[in-house]
């Protein structure tokens, strides 16, 4: 049997080895020596990349996808009294697409809300080009075809139900916020409740100046109105202007007969406590600025932009682009405050 000293130096010499071996070990992790490999990803696994976030706001930012759905607003009393039944709103959105190599999907949210209304016995195609416009430029942009007055209805059309149509507006904001607020829904997420505008042409643009201006049926929710061609509606009850409105755009042509200039000069005068402007558009009519593409109609769809990203975003700066756009020579001219129309 080994003596205890002996034994004594065993031990030692055991912790000795111990020490220098653990030291190898982690010399050598430091030093990048050969490890266990790690096992591999399975070919089947697929990266994810988050799309990037686009600027809102400039003209051809974002591709546009279409959604088209139909919503049956309940039985109701209308503005002026009427019992009104149940009115289905086909309602056409268009959206920001992510830009990815996949199917085409929306781009992440949220997004301002534009919600448009067509003129008497239009739907959203003959404006196609002025809506797609504001949708690349990150804006959801949702049409509403009127029961009684849209592009379907022929010979049945009853223009005096426009008094009905800024609650019809109105009632297809709440349906769209909710349909973003609501979980596995394709616009899940998609608006931005605070960022809301409404824009409308002709009888539409009626519409939106009722519900931007008019105590009667005025959208709080509303926080900027651009009025194309638009008019006060003689049949809309309550008043115009009895409250402060939200910023106001008037955009009009010189030469429209449908809808005079005194017809937008008379809005406009009107809206004096809350910011105002009025396009001026020298010689054009009633249709061209806002059908079709047309250099006139490149103009409205920048100066709206504009407008937009000022009073919706809030971007300062696009004030400047709307002065600039809004003032060319021989075709156009953007007044505000208390300076009248040319």
């Amino acid at each position: 049997m080994p003596s205890l000293a002996w034994r004594a130096r065993l031990i030692t010499l055991s912790e000795t080895i111990g020490v220098i071996l653990a030291a190898t070990a982690l010399v050598s992790a430091c030093t990048g020596q050969p490890q266990r490999p790690a096992a591999r990803p399975s070919r089947r696994a697929t990266v994810r990349v988050q799309p990037v976030a686009r600027p809102v706001g400039a003209i051809g930012s974002y591709r546009v996808g279409k959604r088209r759905m139909t919503f049956l607003e309940p039985a109701h009393t209308g503005p002026t009294g009427q019992a009104l039944g149940q009115r289905p709103l086909l309602t056409l959105v268009r959206y920001p697409l992510a830009q990815t190599r996949h199917a085409p999907q929306p781009a992440r949210g949220p997004f301002p809300l534009l919600m448009f209304a067509p003129g008497f016995m239009q739907c959203a195609g003959p404006y196609s080009h002025l809506l797609q416009a504001w949708a690349s430029a990150g804006y959801v942009v949702a049409v509403v075809d009127f029961p009684r007055t849209d592009c379907h209805v022929g010979a049945a059309a009853y223009e005096a139900d426009l008094v009905n149509q800024p609650a019809d507006v109105s009632y297809v904001i709440s349906r769209l916020l909710a349909l973003s607020a609501k979980r596995h829904d394709l616009f899940s997420g998609m608006l931005n409740r605070h960022e809301i505008a409404a824009t409308g042409q002709s009888d539409g643009g009626d519409t939106v100046a009722a519900l931007g201006a008019n105590d009667c049926c005025a959208d709080h929710r509303l926080v900027a109105v651009a009025v194309l061609s638009g008019a006060e509606w003689p049949p809309m009850p309550g008043r115009y202007f009895a409250h402060r409105a939200p910023p106001m755009l008037f955009v009009q042509g010189s030469a429209d007969t449908v809808n005079p200039p005194w017809t937008s000069r008379q809005l406009y005068r009107a809206d004096s406590p809350s910011a105002r402007y009025y396009l001026d558009l020298f010689g054009a009519n009633h249709l061209v600025p806002y059908w079709g593409t047309n250099p006139v109609e490149r103009l409205v769809a920048r100066v709206t932009l504009a407008f937009f990203d000022r009073y919706v975003l809030g971007q300062a700066s696009a004030l400047a682009r709307m002065t600039r756009d809004g003032n060319v020579r021989t075709k156009a001219a953007l007044v505000t405050g208390h300076r009248l129309p040319p």
